[in-house]
């Protein structure tokens, strides 16, 4: 998964002004406590990162 394609989804699920503060704020246990930007910084994969966050957000299947 792109970057690009990861922030579309977060922008789809959380709204686009919000998307961003969630991932400043929000620290993801399966992220081992990182937030979403964190994680980024750190090199993780989109595709682990945003497990992370469907998880979370408990999104159903079809939408992650």
């Amino acid at each position: 998964m792109k970057e690009s394609e990861f922030w579309q989804r977060m922008d789809h699920h959380l709204g686009s002004g919000y998307a961003r503060v969630w991932a400043m704020q929000h620290q993801l246990g399966d992220l081992g406590g990182r937030t979403v930007d964190q994680a980024l910084a750190d090199g993780m994969s989109c595709k682990q990162i945003w497990r992370a966050v469907a998880a979370s957000l408990e999104l159903s299947p079809s939408d992650s």
